[in-house]
C-alpha cells in the first residue's frame, strides 16, 4: 500500500506541477471530486480494516506480555523490565500513507461540499469589472441562488432563482468551459439587447445613466468618465473610455452569430431562449457578449456577491451590486 499511494500522491503532485507551469489545461472541480473519492476509499478502508488490524495487534502484544509475566512469576521472578505503552503506541499510529490520505479525507470532502454547493472563492484577474470589482479582489459566489448543480459535470438540479438583469455572474466562458468568467447580466432569453453609441438599450428601452465623478484607475494612472447605470434592481457604476470606438472590433463567428448585427456604431442581438448576453463594468475594456457570443444556461457557475478580502485595499471587503 505505501507503493501505491506513493504511486497517487506522486501523480497529484505532477498534476498540480502541470497545470501550474501551464503543460496542462486544470480543473479544480475534477481534481477534488478524484481527491474526495481516493481519499474517501482510503478512510473507508481505515475504518473497517487498517484500524482494527492495528487494535488487535496492539491487543496481542498486550497478551503476550501479560502471559510473559505470568510464566515469570511462576518461576518466582516479579521484576520483569519492560513497558509494552510506547511500543503499542507505535502499533496504533497511523502511517504516513493513511495520513496523506484517510487523515486527509474530512478536511476534502468538507471544501468539495462546500465549494460545489454553498459558496466559492475567486479572485479577480482582470479590469472587465472595474469599478464594481477591481484586479485582486478575493470574493464569494453563491452556487445555490440559481439552483444547485452536480459537480464536474454541472448538471441543474434544483431550479433557484432566475437570472436577473443586474446580476454579476461567474460563468463558464463559452469558447473555453474549463475557464471561469464574471460579467454582469445585461439580456435575458428573449431581449433584444442593442450597444450603440456606448449606450445601452434593452427591448427598445434606453437604460438610464447618471454622470458621477470621473475614476482614477491606478494601474494606468488614467481618468476615466463614470456613470450610474439603473439596470436591475440595484444601481451600479461603469466607466466608458473617450479614446475608444464605439464599433466592436475582432469580432469571430459565434453560435448564435446571426441574432446580432454589427455597425459602425456597435451590436444590437436578440438573446436565444436558454442563453444570456454579459457585459463588463468597464465597457471600453471588456471581452464579452458583443466579441464571444451568449452565455448558455447550462454554463452559469453562481451568483458573485461578496469581496471577501483584498490584500492590497481591506476597504474593499464588503458586498457589491
Amino acid at each position: 500500500m505505501q507503493v501505491l499511494t506513493s504511486f497517487v500522491l506522486a501523480a497529484f503532485v505532477a498534476y498540480i506541477g502541470s497545470w501550474y507551469v501551464g503543460y496542462v489545461e486544470g480543473n479544480f472541480a475534477l481534481l477534488l471530486f478524484i481527491a474526495s473519492s481516493i481519499t474517501g476509499l482510503y478512510w473507508i478502508a481505515e475504518r473497517l480494516y487498517f484500524w482494527p488490524a492495528r487494535q488487535k495487534a496492539a491487543a496481542q502484544l498486550e497478551a503476550n506480555d501479560t502471559e510473559r509475566r505470568a510464566n515469570l512469576l511462576k518461576q518466582g521472578i516479579t521484576q520483569v523490565d519492560g513497558n509494552i505503552a510506547q511500543a503499542q503506541a507505535h502499533i496504533l499510529a497511523q502511517p504516513w500513507w493513511l495520513d496523506w490520505t484517510a487523515g486527509l479525507f474530512p478536511v476534502i470532502i468538507s471544501v468539495f461540499f462546500l465549494r460545489s454547493f454553498l459558496v466559492e472563492p475567486f479572485k479577480i484577474p482582470s479590469g472587465s469589472m472595474i469599478p464594481t470589482l477591481l484586479v485582486g479582489d478575493l470574493i464569494l459566489v453563491n452556487k445555490f441562488h440559481y439552483g444547485l448543480r452536480i459537480p464536474v459535470i454541472n448538471t441543474k438540479i434544483t431550479d433557484g432563482e432566475k437570472p436577473q438583469h443586474g446580476d454579476v455572474m461567474v460563468f463558464r466562458y463559452p469558447p473555453k468551459p474549463s475557464l471561469d468568467y464574471i460579467k454582469r447580466v445585461v439580456g435575458l432569453p428573449g431581449d433584444t439587447v442593442a450597444y450603440l453609441n456606448k449606450r445601452l438599450t434593452i427591448n427598445g428601452k434606453t437604460i438610464e445613466t447618471q454622470s458621477v465623478p470621473e475614476f482614477f484607475d491606478e494601474d494606468s494612472m488614467r481618468y476615466f468618465k463614470q456613470y450610474q447605470e439603473a439596470l436591475g434592481a440595484q444601481p451600479h457604476r461603469l466607466l466608458n473610455d473617450d479614446d475608444r470606438p464605439a464599433f466592436i472590433p475582432g469580432v469571430e463567428k459565434f453560435p448564435g452569430f446571426e441574432a446580432c448585427n454589427y455597425t459602425i456604431e456597435g451590436v444590437t442581438c436578440k438573446v436565444p431562449e436558454g442563453h444570456y448576453f454579459m457585459m463588463g463594468d468597464n465597457r471600453d475594456n471588456s471581452m464579452d457578449s458583443r466579441y464571444w457570443g451568449f452565455v448558455p444556461e447550462k454554463n452559469i457557475v453562481g451568483k458573485a456577491f461578496f469581496v471577501w478580502m483584498n490584500f492590497g485595499s481591506l476597504k474593499r471587503i464588503g458586498s457589491f451590486h
